[in-house]
């Protein structure tokens, strides 16, 4: 064999042995533990659903999934250490809709770009707030909570996991639409919010369906009705906010998972299929049920039309219910 002939072979060979490697990586992903960051403190839902996801990705992998709250923001700061991380897909992120959707008409400057800065992944969990009260407020309706809002305006206040959640604008817009007047009080998180409505330091909440689910029961806060267009499996007992007499459409929530913009893209579809898998489980889903929310599963192009469709209408609702960027 001349040497040219010699060189060329090796060199084709050398190639190929390239062409392969980003394959096999990404065929072994993951080899190492892999981060999933939650947004917001310890007890919300979107720490629990983390946790429940998390568990089952561990499984999937044969790798350890680790829980890395990073709250703050309404959920920015967590957002920007996800975006910042390197795209290998050891960093992945449990958004939300109030992260991608809500905070860019909330904040004059973000130090991410929603749109720009992540991969999607998949939509993984849908659920609508439900509005509760402390048991010392004399209203057991939504109708009576308005009568009571009127007759005192202003001296009801209502807590949120922060300005541009979802409980924040349900809130703002309960006020637009029905007339009344309450007063906003921001919390690091829902959870965090919910426990001082526990302790009467707040009148009342829409509250995510997780952490108030077991309180309703127990008879720590009274719950008034659902924001879903449907009854809860989880709190069939609790009317929707329609059948308590407002028709209006109440703002809903979704959380999904995303990484940092340039993860591969054989990782973002692996990571997908388990999601797939997962939401799909029989005791996920009844899990799930119990919780209160629902399961989704779509594309990453799903996911970033969803996103892309949902911004226009968010800004416009948070224009007409007199919340402004800071």
């Amino acid at each position: 064999m001349t040497a040219v002939r010699v060189a060329w072979t090796i060199g084709f060979a050398v190639a190929l042995s390239f062409a392969g490697a980003p394959a096999r990586a990404q065929e072994s992903y993951p080899t190492k533990p892999v981060r999933l960051i939650a947004p917001f403190p310890p007890g919300g839902t979107t720490d629990v659903m983390c946790r429940l996801i998390a568990q089952k990705l561990s499984g999937a992998f044969g790798r350890q999934v680790i829980v890395d709250n990073r709250p703050g923001a309404a959920g920015s700061i967590g957002h920007d250490v996800a975006a910042k991380s390197p795209p290998d897909g050891y960093t992945l992120l449990l958004t939300t809709k109030g992260g991608l959707v809500i905070n860019p008409y909330l904040y004059k400057k973000l130090p991410f770009d929603p749109l720009h800065d992540f991969a999607l992944i998949s939509i993984v969990i849908s659920a609508g707030p439900v509005l509760v009260v402390h048991p010392s407020v004399p209203a057991r309706t939504v109708k009576e909570l308005v009568a009571l809002a009127k007759a005192r305006p202003g001296q009801l206040n209502y807590g949120s996991g922060g300005v541009g959640t979802t409980a924040h604008i349900a809130g703002e817009f309960i006020q637009t639409i029905s007339g009344i007047r309450m007063v906003h009080v921001p919390y690091k998180g829902g959870a965090v919010a919910l426990i001082d409505l526990i302790a009467g330091q707040t009148d009342l909440q829409f509250g995510d369906m997780v952490p108030s689910v077991p309180h309703i029961r127990a008879g720590k806060v009274r719950g008034l009705a659902v924001t879903t267009v449907q009854r809860s499996n989880a709190l069939p007992e609790i009317p929707t906010m329609a059948e308590a007499g407002i028709k209006e459409e109440f703002p809903s929530q979704w959380w999904g998972v995303a990484a940092p913009k340039g993860t591969p893209r054989p990782i973002v579809e692996r990571i997908n299929a388990e999601l797939g898998k997962i939401v799909k489980a029989p005791d996920v889903r009844e899990r799930f049920d119990g919780l209160g929310v629902f399961p989704e599963h779509t594309t990453p192009e799903k996911m970033l039309e969803i996103v892309k469709a949902e911004g226009p209408p968010m800004g416009r609702l948070l224009k007409a219910a007199g919340v402004q960027a800071q």
